[in-house]
């Protein structure tokens, strides 16, 4: 691997706008020399806005681009194996957006391929390097509510326009495409940081729904789940409520006192005990990505360990399915 990681972008979409892309070029270490999209004037259009020198409107050709050294795999989930096992068989690492992939089967191959080639995997659950996410797995090792009891999760918002466009909607509430509903593309963030700072969930069982039927994929759900630390969780999601009822919350409560933080909102994490409130407030880059990429970019230059691979992306795919399998007839 070259001292400068040479990325390739496929599937320049908006997540590449402002989350991930700008970063590819501002980590030390790092460039971004090409991007496809399968829309040529797109993909020109991008790498116009951002000074990327090369733009393809076929991944293999972006893949087989001697100038690129490591794939990052931006599509809808869908695509996510497809491409990210072309890469790693030509021998070039792959950054995959989350979730892992479709479905936990698609995740299970790319690991193979990732161990018979070895060629890394990573996948983008960037909390896993946020300061905020961080201060909260410190403040849990750090004995601040004693020892962690119980989880309640709770997302809920309204339907979003794009999710309600019968002619064209988001390939977010298409199943086939993200691989279940908006649970799959928000809580799987929520699911993999708990993992992150409990383990691995050991048991799981759970409900999904469609309650409003404005899509195809569920729009509510419940679960419970066991992590390998022992600790317990409960979550409930709904993406079809109303706007007086929307919530963000991760309760985390021990046996001196519990943790508040918000997934998305990016509220200040607050610690209550019984000496009172602290809070603490989110420090996020610009590029919300970057701490993560810088990281991936640090691992391949043999400086630092990523810790967000294949291997633990993949679990929460597992996780998703079993919740949400009783909706799919699996």
């Amino acid at each position: 691997m070259s001292k400068i990681i040479r990325w390739g972008i496929i599937g320049c979409g908006d997540v590449t706008e402002f989350k991930s892309g700008p970063a590819f070029k501002k980590v030390e270490g790092s460039a971004l020399v090409a991007v496809m999209r399968r829309n040529e004037s797109l993909a020109a259009d991008y790498a116009a806005r951002h000074g990327v020198a090369k733009w393809y409107s076929d991944g293999d050709a972006l893949i087989n681009d001697a100038d690129v050294d490591a794939i990052y795999v931006a599509t809808p989930p869908s695509g996510h194996a497809y491409y990210a096992i072309k890469a790693m068989r030509a021998g070039k690492p792959v950054y995959v957006e989350k979730p892992m992939a479709a479905t936990y089967a698609q995740c299970l191959e790319m690991i193979e391929v990732s161990q018979i080639t070895g060629v890394p995997l990573f996948v983008a659950y960037y909390r896993r390097t946020l300061p905020g996410f961080l201060k909260v797995k410190e403040l849990i090792e750090d004995g601040a509510i004693g020892v962690p009891l119980v989880i309640n999760i709770r997302l809920m918002r309204p339907a979003l326009l794009a999710e309600l466009d019968a002619n064209n909607p988001s390939w977010r509430v298409d199943p086939e495409t993200a691989g279940g509903g908006i649970f799959y593309d928000l809580a799987s963030h929520q699911l993999d940081f708990l993992d992150f700072v409990f383990g691995k969930v050991t048991e799981v069982s759970g409900f999904a729904a469609n309650r409003a039927n404005l899509y195809k994929a569920e729009d509510t759900v419940t679960a419970s789940l066991k992590f390998k630390s022992g600790i317990s969780a409960s979550g409930t999601w709904c993406f079809v409520t109303d706007e007086s009822t929307r919530e963000d919350v991760i309760e985390i409560i021990g046996t001196n006192g519990r943790i508040e933080f918000s997934t998305f909102g990016h509220q200040p994490i607050k610690l209550i005990t019984k000496n009172g409130v602290l809070e603490f407030p989110y420090i996020n880059p610009e590029n919300i990505q970057y701490n993560l990429i810088r990281q991936i970019v640090e691992t391949l230059q043999g400086k630092a360990e990523c810790v967000s691979t294949g291997i633990s992306a993949a679990r929460t795919n597992w996780v998703m399915e079993q919740i949400v399998k009783c909706f799919y007839g699996a």
